[in-house]
């Protein structure tokens, strides 16, 4: 443990070269002036969801708040995007580790988020050597030499780099300030603005972020003020720090105009997050029988409650002049089943030409092959243009009956898509407790929000006794059987000796069969040392 007397912080983590360079005196200062300044508004924040879910357990409906009519219906702007965020047509996504950075940066992409929520499995060492990878991007000092003696460095042309802090729910408990956990979203958020925001507006650009896990307009404005305290700080002009929000959160649906009215000043648009979205409709409605929704795999975008969640986002995106950025495609080409890939990328390339001519601004990929294919289809309906937020889809009209409408999304609940949600979720926790946290599963990179989605499924399917196609009720003892299947075809794969694969069943386990619904993976700590 080391104590930093002179501004009451003690880090309980391991102390290391990396650290050393990234935990500075001056660094753990801002972070604990962050600290000091917005706990105890994220305290009551927190507080008020779980209030709101009460409300929601006794059968109160979400709808558009009456007290923010006004801002709904006024017209205002969020402020014009920087240069270097224009154009967005892709995207890409994916951890902060040193090989994915130089190689997202190259990709040709238009942007690059290093993603330290979803793709995180937080350990210590991926905490705080994220950190230092992105020190090093920014200053175009960062290579990588792999095991097998290649070596990778950045090329002259170079993606925008973004960055997705921790969403407000979780803590980063090894480090303390005054003797509690400080938000994790404050401790990215902090250690990568303090270090790099003079030196990225030095180089033309900003300090550019993704928000997570945002479930109310109020806690978009605790966003704001942050920004607003760190940039006066630190003596960065307002509005230099620009924000896209991935409304990842029914009730954040009916919110949307309201959260970017809150950051006008740093708003950097709205983005799709899918998984996210179907697991909030589960755990948000976990009791109603009404709300079962079908196999994972069918819940497209073309579902209608997913298809007016989209269209309420890209009009309230163009309405405000801000971009409206698409979803994720996670395939990984195959070079061994050429049929297999070809077939995914078909299906990638069909959903990235939807979303262009649905009126998207940009669309996100997590693999470097699929940049070349999301830029042909964006150019497709763009082409000079570097976005299209003119098309205000005056015409569209979206109610909050369309926005809970999940009924309508269709009633194919196989034992194909039971076993493959356990399967998945088992694959990812295992990976997650070694300390990964985007893996490659069944040719697709999964993120904790798959696992989060997969549990859940499993979960409700339980809670709510659902008759397979086939005519199988689904139980807990067909949960059981099930996962000991699995446990043993992967056993071969991880090792006998590995017990990470226990763990993951155990954690699964608690999970699914628990008589309530557990809201997070992780609601603080860390899988591992």
């Amino acid at each position: 443990m080391i104590e930093t007397k002179s501004v009451g912080i003690e880090v309980r983590g391991g102390w290391s070269k990396a650290a050393e360079r990234i935990l500075t005196p001056p660094a753990l200062a801002f972070v604990g002036a962050l600290h000091r300044e917005f706990e105890e508004r994220r305290g009551t924040l927190l507080e008020a969801r779980a209030r709101r879910q009460l409300l929601v357990d006794a059968g109160e409906r979400p709808d558009f708040l009456r007290e923010t009519t006004d801002i709904r219906e006024a017209d205002w702007q969020v402020a014009p995007a920087p240069i270097d965020l224009e154009r967005r047509w892709v995207e890409i996504s994916g951890p902060a580790d040193r090989r994915m950075i130089i190689n997202a940066l190259n990709s040709g992409a238009d942007c690059f988020t290093a993603d330290l929520e979803d793709s995180l499995s937080p350990t210590w060492r991926n905490v705080v050597h994220g950190q230092l990878n992105l020190y090093d991007a920014v200053r175009r000092q960062i290579d990588f030499t792999a095991p097998d003696g290649k070596t990778y460095w950045l090329g002259p042309s170079l993606a925008t780099l973004q960055v997705r802090p921790r969403g407000w729910h979780l803590a980063e408990d090894r480090v303390r300030v005054d003797g509690r956990s400080v938000s994790a979203s404050l401790f990215d958020f902090g250690l990568y603005f303090f270090h790099n925001a003079v030196e990225l507006i030095e180089r033309g650009s900003g300090p550019y972020f993704y928000l997570p896990k945002l479930q109310s307009y109020l806690e978009a404005r605790l966003w704001d003020d942050v920004f607003t305290f760190a940039q006066r700080r630190l003596g960065v002009p307002h509005g230099t720090i620009r924000a896209t929000v991935t409304v990842e959160h029914v009730l954040a649906a009916f919110e949307m105009n309201e959260i970017l009215y809150e950051l006008r000043d740093h708003s950097a648009g709205l983005a799709l997050g899918r998984a996210d979205y179907v697991f909030s409709a589960i755990k948000t409605f976990a009791e109603d029988d009404a709300a079962v929704l079908p196999d994972r795999g069918s819940l497209r975008m073309s579902v209608p409650f997913m298809r007016s969640y989209a269209e309420l986002l890209l009009q309230t995106c163009h309405r405000r002049g801000a971009h409206a950025i698409g979803g994720n495609a996670q395939f990984i080409p195959n070079p061994r089943d050429e049929r297999l890939t070809e077939r995914a990328l078909s299906s990638v390339r069909q959903e990235k030409t939807r979303e262009g001519r649905q009126g998207f601004d940009g669309t996100i990929v997590t693999h470097p092959a699929l940049v070349p294919l999301a830029r042909a289809a964006f150019a497709e309906t763009l082409g000079v243009h570097d976005h299209q937020r003119d098309r205000t889809l005056d015409d569209v009209y979206v109610s909050a009956a369309d926005l809970l409408e999940t009924s309508s999304a269709g009633c194919r609940m196989t034992r194909i898509g039971f076993e493959l949600n356990v399967s998945v979720a088992l694959q990812y926790l295992t990976a997650w407790l070694r300390g990964s946290g985007a893996v490659a599963i069944y040719s697709r990179v999964e993120e904790k929000a798959a696992a989060e989605l997969a549990r859940a499924q499993v979960w409700q399917w339980i809670r709510h006794g659902v008759e397979l196609e086939d005519g199988t009720r689904v139980t807990a003892e067909l949960y059981r059987e099930v996962r000991a299947r699995e446990v043993a075809r992967l056993k071969p794969r991880v090792g006998a000796a590995d017990g990470r694969l226990r763990q993951a069943a155990e954690l699964l386990d608690a999970f699914v069969l628990s008589r309530t619904f557990a809201p997070f993976l992780q609601a603080g700590g860390a899988p591992a040392a």
